[in-house]
């Protein structure tokens, strides 16, 4: 434990990536965590970064499913960044969860 440094990352890193500071960071797991088909995830996510949120993220448990494939979830997330990017002239992120993808 005395030689453990830390994790690579951490708030700075994080504010750094969005160039926040001086705020909390808001962000929020989509939900619901199963049953949405991509698209419409794509869409939960605009909406979320649309509406004043700074990032979104995958629940735990949503991984590669046969109506939400990983791939297809990562396209419609991206789309939906870059969307909301576009529009309100702030950087946006979502974080993926990649277990079983």
């Amino acid at each position: 434990v005395k030689t453990f440094q830390g994790p690579p990352h951490g708030i700075q890193v994080e504010r750094d990536k969005l160039n926040k500071y001086g705020r909390g960071l808001l962000g929020c797991t989509i939900k619901p965590k199963l049953g949405l088909s991509a698209k419409n995830y794509g869409r939960a996510v605009y909406e979320c970064l649309r509406g004043g949120l700074d990032f979104t993220k995958d629940d735990k448990n949503v991984n590669s499913q046969p109506f939400l494939r990983w791939r297809d979830r990562f396209l419609f997330v991206a789309e939906a960044c870059y969307k909301a990017q576009a529009e309100t002239g702030e950087i946006k992120g979502h974080y993926l969860n990649t277990t079983a993808a």
